[in-house]
Order: C-alpha cells, then structure tokens, then sequence
C-alpha cells in the first residue's frame, strides 16, 4: 500500500473516499480487511440477512489469543450526502484545506476508526510481544436499521468463542472540544402511537358524532403533566416528547373518527421498556376514565438504557485523554442511541471519539490536528491497558 497506515489523516482519506453509504460496503470494509489482514490479524467478513433488510457486509479482526482482548468497535457505514453541489469539497474527496479534512464520515466515523487503526498499528511495531488480543468490530449497517449489523455480528462472534474484556466505541463523543466528554451509557427509547377512537360526523349534529380530538388532547396532558421520574446519579430525567399528532381529515365540516399522536421518551435507567409502557398505559387508563375510548401501540424497542459503572477502565481513558488534551473529561450518557446498547451485554463499553459538531452536516470536516490527537490518546490507552514485559 501507498499510504502510511500509521498516519491517522492518510487511513481517514482512504476510508472517506469510499462512498460506503448505508447499506453499500462501498470499498471501506475491504480496505480494512487488506491493512489488518497484512499485519497479522485474522479477518472475517460475515454478511447477515433479514427479511425486509437489505443484506448487510460486517467485519471482525483479530490478533492475539489471550487475555486482556480490547475491543474497537465502530462503523463505515455513513448517512446520504444530500446535494453533493452543495459542499464545498466533494463529499467522498477527502481534501484537506487550512488543516481540515472534509468528507463524509469524517468524524462518523471514519475519522475514529482511521485513529484506532494508526494507534493499533504504531503499538504492535513497538510490542508485537504484547500479552492479550486487540479485536475490531466494525459494521456497515449502524447507520441503518441496525438489524443485520453489531447485534448479529455479536452473536455469531459468541458462537465462535470469542470474548472480550473491554470495547472503547469511536462515535463522536465530544460536543465542541477534543478531551470534553466519555459516554459511559445511553438512554433508552420507546416510541408508542396513541389512537383515540371516535366517531365521524357533521360539525353542525354534534349530538350524532362523537369527537375524538378532546380526547386525545386530554390523554397528551396525562403524560406529560407530571415527570416521569427526578434522574439518577448519571442520568437526567427521562423525557417524553409527542413527534406528531394527526387526524387525517382534510374537511372542515367532518368531526373525525379518530386521531392519533405519536410519541418518543428517551427513558434512563431506572426503567425498562417494559416497565415504562406498563407506566404509560396506567397513566393513559387513569385519565380516559370511562370516557376515552383509546389504544395504545408500543413500538418494539432494541434500545435500552443502560450503564457501564466508572472503574479502572474508565479511569484509564480518562487519564488517556487528560495526558494529551490537559482537559478532564464529563462522564455522560447524553445523546441518541449508539451500538454500544448491543455491545455492553458482551463486555464494559463506553465511548470516546472525535468533535461531532458536523455530523451528518453537508461539509462534514474534522481537524487534522484532532485525529492526531486522537490517535495519540488511542496509543496511549492500548499502553497502559496491556502488561509490559512480553506475552
């Protein structure tokens, strides 16, 4: 290969001109699959499949045998570009100018994984003697459903055995400044759609009909009136947020005959989601009486809340990132929903990667300087994390 793969920049030109937008694998996996099967890690390549999905490409490497294995997990999948005449540098270009990359995915997160491999690659020239196993997991279909990507990849890695004592996840964890912020867990989301039955009529017989709108907005104030719950130690309060109310009545003199709203909460780890929608229909019973005639559909919900517990791996990154950025990083589980909800029931994971300020934006750009930095904090973690004085 042409490139340096110990430069963070060069491995993120090469993957960012990959256009691998979910679900096309688009180049990114198979350039990996040459670098970390040239070094002398072993590289699977399994696809996965489901009905209504489209087939799915995913990647699994690993060198070592032995104990501690430190998992990379990440993904190359990244969303649509939008109108590529709209950046001012081509999407899948991978230009660098006044010492900034532009590209999509180039701070999700192409940009992490480029780092994670430029820190891995340094570290084995200098300890190819290491005690323990460096593994990557890395998915193309996180940007996705998220069906045929790290669930399954998870399990069928289990059904061969393999184990894992820590995953440092790359998503762009910091809000504006390298160093800021870990996530050491995600909330949880549970989406429900609320029907309230009615029945259609003239505005001008109202004694005929029967309308469903009061209804539904008293069933909406139900839920939202009072909180949830207070927080958690690591966790704000869970918030319920309606997304779309809706009737589907283009007349102005019909009363309809039912109205719907939909609804997200993205709930912290004092409930699940089964207690929380067994939370949501009693509050919905409470209010409708014997006077609301309504249904309530839950969305299945792969996206728990969910903790890893601040402990020595924690502190390790931790001390990572304040040796190279001066900064102490917030331990935080704020944001959406990553993989890393699938990946804590194989091993502790938590997250540390690039600024996300552009994310999914047109002119999606990291600073050269940041995916130095990171990989210097990665290098510093495989250090401290594995043993010295050979296998």
């Amino acid at each position: 290969m042409s490139l340096d793969p110990t430069s963070p920049v060069s491995l993120a030109q090469a993957l960012i001109r990959c256009a691998s937008v979910s679900p096309e694998e688009g180049g990114a996996l198979s350039f990996l699959d040459e670098l970390l099967g040239g070094i002398g890690f072993k590289v699977e390549r399994p696809v996965f499949s489901e009905a209504g999905t489209p087939d799915i490409e995913n990647l699994y490497a690993r060198i070592g045998t032995g104990s501690p294995c430190l998992l990379f997990a990440g993904h190359t999948d990244v969303v649509p570009t939008g109108e590529p005449s709209a950046w001012s540098h081509g999407p899948f270009s991978g230009e660098i100018k006044d010492g900034v990359l532009y590209g999509r995915g180039a701070v999700d997160m192409k940009g992490g994984i480029a780092c994670k491999l430029a820190a891995t690659l340094a570290f084995l020239r200098e300890r190819s003697d290491f005690a323990g196993s460096i593994a990557f997991l890395i998915t193309g279909d996180e940007e996705g459903p998220a069906i045929n990507g790290t669930v399954k990849l998870l399990a069928w890695a289990r059904e061969r055995g393999e184990r894992f004592d820590h995953c440092l996840l790359g998503e762009p964890t910091n809000p504006s400044r390298l160093g800021e912020m870990i996530k050491i867990g995600r909330r949880g989301s549970l989406t429900g759609v609320i029907t309230v039955h009615g029945r259609q009529g003239h505005v001008a017989y109202p004694h005929r009909a029967e309308n469903p709108i009061p209804g539904l907005v008293r069933l909406c104030s139900a839920l939202i009136d009072e909180p949830l719950d207070g927080g958690t130690a690591h966790f704000d309060a869970s918030n319920l947020e309606f997304t779309t109310v809706d009737v589907g009545n283009p007349a102005t003199n019909v009363i309809p005959a039912s109205a719907k709203a939909v609804f997200n909460i993205r709930f912290n780890e004092g409930w699940s989601a089964e207690s929380l929608g067994a939370e949501i229909q009693r509050r919905l019973e409470v209010a409708a009486g014997n006077v609301v005639s309504f249904s309530l559909d839950l969305q299945p919900s792969n996206s728990p809340a969910f903790l890893t517990q601040p402990d020595a791996f924690v502190d390790l990154v931790s001390g990572a990132i304040a040796a190279e950025t001066g900064l102490t990083p917030k331990l935080s589980t704020t944001g959406g929903t990553s993989d890393a909800r699938f990946i804590k029931d194989a091993c502790p994971v938590i997250e540390f990667g690039l600024v996300g300020e552009t994310m999914h934006q047109v002119d999606e750009c990291v600073a050269v300087a940041d995916l130095e930095r990171l990989t210097a904090i990665y290098a510093r973690v495989l250090d401290a994390y594995f043993p010295k004085g050979g296998s």
